[in-house]
This record gives structure tokens, C-alpha cells and sequence, in this order.
């Protein structure tokens, strides 16, 4: 059974910095695409930034320049790397893996930036 697993979110003052964990746990399972999403209060779960096997990378408007996604295969997880932290990133971050038309969910990491 897959599962991934996040860590480093947590409460961090507007201009900090944050880095995320998520590994992939429980099996053979080397996913083509991670990808990190979140869903603030009220609001729907929105794209954040996703990296291939072999390491390209797109990023959501709202974070380019701040955030960076990066993996390691060999340990199957993904970081995302965010700096210049904002008032508007406080989210439930989520962390996603897909591959051989299978597709998991991270359970979220809050992330709150006080201002």
C-alpha cells in the first residue's frame, strides 16, 4: 500500500522560509509526476508546483521566484523549498504522486505565515 508522508510545514513569519517533505512509503511504486497542491480556508484546492522523473518543473504564477520543487529519486520524495513566505501562502500544503495510471494524496501540512 502506497502512502505519502509530509513533514516541515509549521508557523513562520511574512518574508521566512519553509521547506516541505513528502516521501513515498509502502511499496515499488516510482511515481512519474510529483506535485504539490493547497487549499486554503474557503477556498478550493489550487496547483502549487510539480516535477517529472526527470526533473522538469512548472510552478503555479503565485509562487514563481519563491518556490522551489525538487526530488530525490533514489528516496522517492519531493521537497518544495519556499521563501519570501506571504500572508496568502497559510494553506494546507499536499503533497501528490502519480504513475502507471495510479494517483495518491499526501494527508497536508499546515503552513501558516503570520504577517
Amino acid at each position: 500500500q502506497v502512502q505519502l508522508v509530509e513533514s516541515g510545514g509549521g508557523l513562520v513569519q511574512a518574508g521566512g522560509s519553509l521547506r516541505l517533505s513528502c516521501a513515498v512509503s509502502g511499496s515499488a511504486f516510482s511515481p512519474n509526476y510529483m506535485a504539490w497542491h493547497r487549499q486554503a480556508p474557503g477556498k478550493q484546492r489550487e496547483f502549487v508546483a510539480v516535477i517529472t522523473s526527470g526533473g522538469s518543473t512548472n510552478y503555479a504564477d503565485s509562487v514563481k521566484g519563491r518556490f522551489t520543487i525538487s526530488r530525490d529519486n533514489a528516496k522517492n520524495t519531493v521537497y518544495l523549498q519556499m521563501n519570501n513566505l506571504k500572508s496568502e501562502d497559510t494553506a494546507v500544503y499536499y503533497c501528490y504522486a502519480s504513475g502507471r495510471g495510479d494517483n495518491y494524496w499526501g494527508q497536508g501540512t499546515q503552513v501558516t505565515v503570520s504577517s
